[in-house]
């Protein structure tokens, strides 16, 4: 594996075509937004790219990709786009993994899994870091690669609230906005628009929550009965985990998620005076200082039983 900057990375790029670009399982506006905006650079290059994730991409960010022409190819080389570990590429993990020529991110705990790495662990989304690249490869940055990018930076700082939010974010996002990222539909429908499905979901979310250590761990349980009960799936409950922070002398929450076999992930939401990444890793997840996740082989009420063992610990 070998660290590069944005020029190298860019310099790759030129020199290869039938580009692949991974994108992680249960996609959010990060991935997305990098994957989709880099494969219209490449397409606007005359190159052939196309961008895939191995589960199905909520219809909210069809803007993203609806209008592109995506050929059909042998690739040759492949790029992963916002994915720390290859686990994280889901179905697509076995036949790709070991495969991966260059991955561009912004996790700390990145596995160095690629050939080549573009990593900065400062950027507050993995878009910041597209940006720079597509900018290195001389692409006119349109509306469409613009609109792609601003969702990258607005989704993964929860609209520019979150503390990963620097000034370069900010300075990335009004550019995109002058290149005529349409910032106001963008926010309005990753933030204030609710299916009534998902508004179904998160009122059962919430009854669920249970608070632990004084209040300052709040654990919110989202089970397969909840899914068939409001005609929802996992792939509807990105919004869900920020919810946990929003309590009052909150200093961890976690969402657990029961998958289809019977185990489940943890999303993990600190501020500032817990590591998330930290409590993802002692279950082998990762992530960033406020925001991780991480997977339990077993039962909902094990993993909810050593989560909270852990974040006492932490807050001890």
């Amino acid at each position: 594996m070998m660290k590069i900057n944005v020029e190298k990375c860019a310099k790759i790029l030129k020199e290869q075509d039938d580009i692949l670009i991974l994108m992680h399982a249960h996609p959010d506006g990060d991935t997305l937004g990098c994957g989709f905006g880099l494969c219209r650079a490449l397409l606007k290059m005359g190159k052939r790219a196309r961008a895939i994730c191995a589960d199905e991409i909520q219809k909210k960010y069809d803007y993203l990709y609806k209008d592109i022409d995506m050929p059909e190819f042998e690739e040759k080389f492949i790029v992963s786009v916002d994915v720390a570990t290859e686990s994280l590429l889901g179905a697509l993990e076995e036949k790709y993994a070991g495969k991966i020529d260059l991955c561009i991110d912004h996790h700390g705990t990145n596995a160095c899994y690629s050939e080549y790495l573009l990593l900065n662990a400062d950027a507050a989304a993995a878009a910041e870091t597209v940006l720079k690249v597509i900018k290195a490869l001389r692409v006119k940055i349109d509306k469409h690669i613009a609109d792609c990018l601003y969702t990258g930076l607005t989704t993964d700082t929860g609209c520019f609230r979150y503390a990963s939010t620097t000034s370069n974010t900010y300075r990335a996002a009004a550019e995109l906005i002058d290149l005529g990222a349409e910032n106001g539909r963008i926010n309005r429908v990753m933030f204030e628009t609710k299916t009534w499905s998902y508004a179904a979901l998160e009122r059962l979310a919430i009854e669920s929550m249970e608070f632990f250590g004084n209040d300052r761990i709040c654990l919110i349980t989202i089970t397969q009965d909840m899914y068939a009960k409001t005609g929802t799936s996992e792939d509807e409950t990105e919004a869900i985990p920020p919810l946990t922070r929003q309590i009052e002398g909150v200093e961890i929450g976690l969402t657990l998620r029961e998958k289809e076999d019977g185990t489940c992930k943890c999303s993990v939401r600190t501020y500032e005076s817990v590591d998330a990444s930290k409590l993802a890793a002692a279950f082998d997840g990762g992530g960033h200082k406020q925001a991780a996740a991480c997977k339990f082989s077993c039962g909902v009420e094990e993993a909810k039983r050593l989560l909270v063992e852990e974040s006492l610990r932490l807050l001890s």
